[in-house]
């Protein structure tokens, strides 16, 4: 049983970087791992959740959820950034807590991850697949119906199941297949063009926060914080609160520049600098966002699959010419979403294989694009089936509690570490220790508490089928268990 909470030297995990027949290149600069961050965080957040937050928790006091959301997403940050210039090798959170906690713990995270990523990747897919097939339907492009929707349809109040007539949602395996295929190809080509879209996204938020703010009506944000309504969670300060819960999700994927440690090329400064600095950098941009949004259209009109438009209609003729671009922009902010994600998953399957928990061919890097191509191919493919049959509103839900999850973890990694080895060199140190691990820990169980009990029922049972291959397959070829004989 001790071998379950063996743990791996830093020293042994740096090694691995040395490895030049399997390594992976380092290419990436600050400014692509900042990028990579943006490209990560800003997607569906931003161009759905704001004005449902808006509408149904908070009214224009939204700006003071996505503060809070913020806040608590920072702690964890704090902590990603201490581990990943400590530790600046593939795997993110898998690999710290391999340092940390031990082998199971670590098995758990990193099997935790696949909802994160995987079904991060997917869930974004299926947002793709909304807003293309309304792009080109302005266009007088029509996309059937029976190949742009999941064929299963999930009710949430009943809990049942049941089929749509559809065949598949085509738009978003496509969009998967795509970026499955770019990033095969190389590291530095997927960075490339994510920089490119995110700044085509980044451009057109900026436009809307830029001409909204002639549009902002003082009205529209009276009263800021509206008045509760007598049931906690809807307006008041119970509603700020509330709200910071569901957009926790816009918060996504900043964790996720963290998996490209070891295609960083100074990752000891460079990973702090790209953690936090594009979780601030989209802080202040929800921040802008949510304030323009609620000043250009009443809070109670944002309950739509694209407020952002909504706002923009309402404005009238003066902002009429962006509403094109607006589309541009939440398509454009999607694909980087799910390159990123897409990008993850493979790096950490390819430490665990590393590792000897998951098949060596899972550590195979491509002879001449120095990518881990097997495990890219394998998570696009199950992306796709994913993404092309099943429902946004489930998928999401996944993808929160598995991300809270790691941050957990992450979070207590760090209190455990710091106590047991002080002696460690750390570039980057997390400030005001051990509040703000603590605070961590605390602030994404609290948010973890306000999501449906069904929601943990999955993931009790994804959990349980990760809990019998480590027991059936990973523990008996962990090479750290077979090292010590």
């Amino acid at each position: 049983m001790s071998n379950l909470f063996a743990t791996k030297s830093i020293g042994t995990l740096l090694e691995q970087t040395t490895d030049d027949k399997n390594s992976l290149k380092r290419t990436l600069s600050r400014w692509n791992l900042i990028s990579l961050g943006i490209g990560a965080i800003i997607g569906a957040g931003i161009f759905v959740l704001t004005g449902q937050a808006a509408a149904s928790y908070a009214g224009p006091a939204v700006v003071l959820s996505f503060v809070v959301a913020g806040i608590a997403c920072a702690f964890a940050g704090l902590c990603y950034a201490e581990f990943a210039s400590m530790i600046p090798i593939a795997g993110s959170a898998y690999t710290y807590a391999y340092a940390t906690l031990g082998e199971f713990i670590a098995w758990i995270i990193g099997w935790d991850l696949i909802l994160e990523y995987l079904f991060g990747a997917s869930t974004v897919a299926v947002g793709w697949s909304g807003y293309i097939v309304s792009f080109f339907k302005d266009f007088g492009i029509i996309i059937p119906a029976s190949i742009s929707n999941a064929p299963f349809y999930y009710n949430a109040a009943t809990g049942d199941w049941s089929t749509t007539g559809a065949f598949i949602n085509f738009p978003a395996v496509f969009i998967v297949a795509v970026v499955t295929t770019l990033l095969v190809v190389g590291i530095k080509e997927s960075a490339n063009f994510n920089n490119i879209i995110v700044l085509i996204k980044v451009i057109v938020i900026l436009l809307f926060i830029g001409f909204g703010m002639n549009y902002v009506s003082s009205d529209n944000l009276t009263p800021f914080i509206p008045m509760n309504t007598g049931e906690f969670g809807h307006y008041g300060w119970s509603g700020i609160f509330r709200a910071a819960g569901v957009i926790f999700f816009a918060y996504i994927g900043f964790d996720a520049v963290s998996t490209a440690a070891q295609e960083s090329k100074n990752p000891q400064k460079d990973m702090p600098w790209a953690i936090l600095g594009s979780l601030m950098i989209c802080t202040v941009i929800y921040i802008l966002v949510g304030l323009v949004m609620t000043g250009i259209v009443s809070y109670t009109k944002l309950s739509d699959p694209a407020p952002v438009a909504v706002a923009v209609n309402a404005a009238g003729d003066g902002m009429a010419w962006l509403r094109l671009p607006i589309k541009i922009g939440a398509i454009a902010g999607l694909s980087s979403v799910i390159l990123v994600m897409l990008m993850g998953q493979p790096r950490i399957f390819f430490s665990m294989s590393r590792d000897g928990l998951l098949p060596q061919s899972f550590g195979k890097v491509h002879p001449k694009f120095k990518t881990p191509y097997i495990t890219t191919i394998i998570t696009g493919g199950i992306a796709m089936i994913v993404s092309g049959l099943f429902p946004i509103g489930i998928l999401g839900e996944l993808v929160s509690i598995g991300t809270l999850l790691a941050f957990v973890l992450v979070c207590a990694g760090i209190l455990v570490l710091r106590y047991k080895r002080p002696e460690i060199h750390r570039p980057f140190k997390t400030p005001l220790f051990p509040l703000i691990p603590i605070l961590g820990v605390l602030s994404s169980l609290g948010v973890m508490a306000t999501l449906p009990r069904d929601t943990w029922f999955r993931l009790i049972i994804w959990m349980a089928i990760g809990i019998v291959i480590y027991f059936s397959y990973s523990r008996f070829n962990s090479k750290i268990n077979n090292s010590k004989g």
